[in-house]
């Protein structure tokens, strides 16, 4: 969608904002826990022992996760998986700017519907799916 005489890319941060503003949660985490904040390309990336302690325990997936992506702020247990999973997050950034604030509840939606055709309702989640195939 192209919008004339106006910046594209402001108007994405301000569409996924609120949904970037529960990853600044984190990046509030790692800074109170010594964690490292990074900008990258426009996106922040965040790691601390906490944050890897939330993605191993509190994400329902055995082992949890090595990173999520919330917004413009991609939340890794250290800074390896950060980068080994930079490209796979990023198609999830892009995302987020196309969908907005409907990004999670949408993302969550496409789970529920692969559990309930009996698949995985990660892997065969068509979001992940579209970054399997781009990252």
């Amino acid at each position: 969608m192209k919008f004339p005489g106006l910046p594209v890319r402001p108007l994405c941060y301000l569409w996924a904002l609120p949904t970037t503003c529960l990853g600044l949660l984190f990046v509030l985490i790692a800074w109170l826990n010594r964690g490292n904040i990074a900008l990258i390309d426009g996106v922040i990336e965040v790691h601390s022992a906490l944050i890897a302690q939330f993605l191993e325990k509190a994400v329902p997936m055995p082992g949890g996760v090595a990173a999520m992506t919330l917004g413009h702020v991609i939340i890794g247990r250290n800074a390896d998986c950060l980068n080994h999973c930079r490209a796979h997050e990023r198609v999830h950034v892009r995302q987020c700017e196309r969908w907005g604030p409907f990004f999670i509840p949408v993302y969550l939606l496409a789970s529920l519907i692969a559990y309930g055709r009996g698949l995985d309702p990660y892997l065969d989640n068509s979001f992940e799916r579209e970054a399997f195939r781009s990252g």
